[in-house]
């Protein structure tokens, strides 16, 4: 029997795909984009529509194992023996340390564990890895995480691409910029390479790394001088504007052009506030740097200058506008008190600083992939007191250090809700095949953990359609007039936002209007501050080159190592070079070198291309560690720096050098 079943991608990217599943048999045979979704339009990317080469991959974890001693192999057990295990060893209260992201964005699966490790005291986990810097920045002065819908990009004249490389982490997005294309509108890309998005502008804007907060100061300088801001919605609609004015005097254009690296900046700012409705797209690249919260600060002031938002448009992210009390999935009045806040950024020092952390859960992530400084967590890791559980799909990296993996189902496999950050519609999926093995999905491993603990609480009872309903009755804002039914049938059903302007009705500050100034921060003004490890860092002297580490184009962070037809096309590490930089070290196209730095090496091979200009080495992002010259990954030169805002990474704020092996 052949059925194509509706259902949901649950990555961690913004477009939410829905996808058409072809089952056949109870196997899911093909998966294509559904034509009835207004931004997923019919195509997937390649990634999942090879979804089920990933369901059924070798890699998968088909049954519960223990290790029976720190350093031996993995053994078979029933799923009795293994929870036995965990819940004898794994402990309560702040020796415990729950570790999970995005492994899946659907909002059952995603807090699911939260109730466990609330009602067992455990060390609370900010989950801050990744967007956390632009959000911050974004939030001290529009007030909640929402913007223009970005389908409305589609009417622009001038669209401005800043920080983000879209045709490869948001390519539902795409078709609208060419939408726009056609109709004569020009797309500028601010990027510091040419990646696959700047090949497709109009015009590409280099700028150095890490100094993308200089750019956008020095633009808005230009349109305040020369009376290019809008007046009218500056005076109605933004608040601390004379403030930020004289702040601007800290940033005439020759100094910002010195520091960023970009000639021609009063052109590009008198372009940007004339047209007609520019709309900005802002990504979170240009967050990963130590001063990423005010570089999007920055950025965000351009377009509230230009009033932007009446006009055109302005979007990072959506998922605020998805208004449900989480709470009750959260459950955070389980904890019987105030228990100790864990980086995730900082793993690696939470695990090697002090032994106060014996038991470790990881759900939803990678971190021996994923998290900076791997030299660090990996050291953390192979702690012989450290009690380790991996609740995985794949035999990734972090299963290694496992003392115990239990088998988790993909979304195929379960229920849950999902919400996008990249537009506005929310749509609910059911099982389209049975478990794959012994896998579980986290509710019911966490339901079961608990009850094998002693927990006794309702939401211990609760499975995903139950907790799905849950969330719909503490719906609120935006998603308060759902079509419930529509919904139920799996159809992805548009939240109550407006097309047009969000704000038009205020912004959702405390004054209702934009905030050039936020009181709240250490600076609340825009303002840049040059990084630690950056273009104007000493530490150039030793470390020459500017380390970017970008999503590779066949990955999604290390999710798909696991399917090796991606793997086959990303082919093979690389480090990509301006071509005097390589000669310069005597590095031959397709050579093996060495990237390194104080926290420690990477090999990959040399790719020479003038897309990267000099300084710069881009080592695109996250292999699995097999499959790695070396076994070592990017991240083993990454820090656990924190961003001036947000608490979140510096993953492109690295200086590193390049040698031949």
């Amino acid at each position: 029997m052949t059925k194509k079943v509706r259902t949901v991608c649950p990555h961690d990217c913004p477009d939410t795909c829905s996808v058409l599943a072809t089952v056949e048999n109870g196997r899911v045979t093909a998966c294509d984009g559904d034509p009835d979704h207004p931004f997923t339009r019919g195509f997937l990317c390649h990634k999942v529509a090879a979804y089920d080469q990933r369901i059924y991959s070798p890699d998968r974890v088909l049954y519960p194992m223990v290790r029976r001693r720190k350093r031996g192999g993995l053994e078979r057990v029933t799923w009795d023996e293994a929870m036995d295990v965990v819940a004898s060893r794994l402990g309560s209260g702040e020796s415990v340390l729950p570790y999970s992201y995005g492994g899946t964005l659907g909002l059952v699966a995603r807090h699911a564990g939260h109730p466990l490790f609330h009602a067992l005291g455990a060390c609370r986990l900010k989950r801050t890895i990744c967007d956390d810097a632009a959000d911050a920045g974004w939030r001290s002065m529009v007030g909640r995480t929402l913007g223009t819908d970005p389908e409305r990009a589609a009417e622009s004249d001038l669209i401005l691409i800043w920080g983000m490389n879209a045709s490869v982490v948001n390519i539902h997005f795409m078709p609208f910029v060419r939408d726009a294309q056609r109709r004569g509108a020009k797309l500028i890309v601010v990027d510091p390479y040419r990646n696959e998005t700047a090949k497709m502008a109009d015009e590409h804007v280099v700028v150095r790394p890490g100094t993308d907060a200089a750019l956008a100061l020095g633009m808005a300088r230009v349109i305040v001088d020369e009376g290019l801001a809008d007046a009218v919605y500056l005076t109605r609609r933004a608040e601390s504007f004379e403030r930020f004015r004289e702040r601007l005097r800290e940033y005439p254009v020759d100094r910002c052009e010195a520091i960023c690296g970009v000639r021609g900046i009063a052109r590009l700012a008198r372009e940007f506030a004339r047209a007609k409705a520019p709309f900005v797209r802002l990504g979170i690249g240009f967050s990963r740097h130590a001063n990423g919260g005010q570089a999007v600060r920055s950025v965000l002031a351009l377009a509230a200058l230009v009033g932007a938002f009446r006009r055109g448009g302005a979007v990072f992210e959506t998922y605020d506008a998805f208004d449900f009390d989480l709470d009750v999935l959260r459950r955070p009045d389980l904890l019987p008190r105030p228990t100790r806040e864990v980086n995730m950024v900082r793993l690696g020092e939470a695990l090697t600083a002090d032994d106060r952390i014996r038991g470790l859960f990881v759900y939803q992530c990678n971190p021996a992939a994923v998290c900076p400084d791997q030299t660090a967590v990996r050291r953390g890791l192979s702690r012989p007191d450290l009690f380790v559980v991996v609740h995985e799909q794949m035999m990734t990296d972090t299963v290694e250090f496992a003392d115990v993996v239990l088998p988790a189902c993909t979304a195929f496999e379960t229920s849950d809700l999902y919400r996008s950050y990249g537009h506005y519609y929310l749509q609910r999926s059911r099982p389209l095949i049975g478990p794959v093995g012994e896998s579980r999905s986290n509710v019911s491993l966490f339901n079961a953990l608990a009850k094998r603990m002693g927990l006794r609480d309702p939401i211990f009872e609760a499975d995903e359609e139950a907790r799905i309903e849950m969330l719909l009755a503490a719906r609120r804002g935006a998603t308060m007039d759902l079509d419930l039914a529509a919904l139920g049938r799996g159809e992805p059903v548009r939240i109550g936002v407006t097309r047009g302007d969000p704000f038009e009705r205020g912004f959702p500050t405390p004054s209702g209007r934009f905030r050039f100034a936020d009181d709240s921060l250490a600076d609340p003004l825009p303002s840049y501050t040059p990084c630690p490890e950056g273009c104007e860092s000493g530490l150039r002297a030793r470390y020459p080159l500017q380390l970017l580490a970008p999503p590779a184009k066949h990955f999604l962070n290390s999710t798909f190592g696991s399917v090796a037809s991606l793997v086959a096309r990303q082919r093979r590490p690389v480090v990509m070079l301006h071509p005097d930089e390589a000669a310069a070290r005597g590095l031959a196209e397709g050579s093996l070198a060495r990237v390194f730095n104080d926290r420690g090496e990477t090999r990959a091979f040399v790719m020479a291309t003038e897309d990267v200009p000099p300084g710069v080495a881009v080592l695109p992002s996250i292999w699995w560690r097999r499959d790695i010259p070396g076994q070592a990954g990017v991240n083993t030169l990454t820090s656990q720096r924190l961003t001036d805002l947000g608490e979140s990474s510096t993953f492109h704020c690295a200086l590193a050098e390049c040698a031949p092996v």
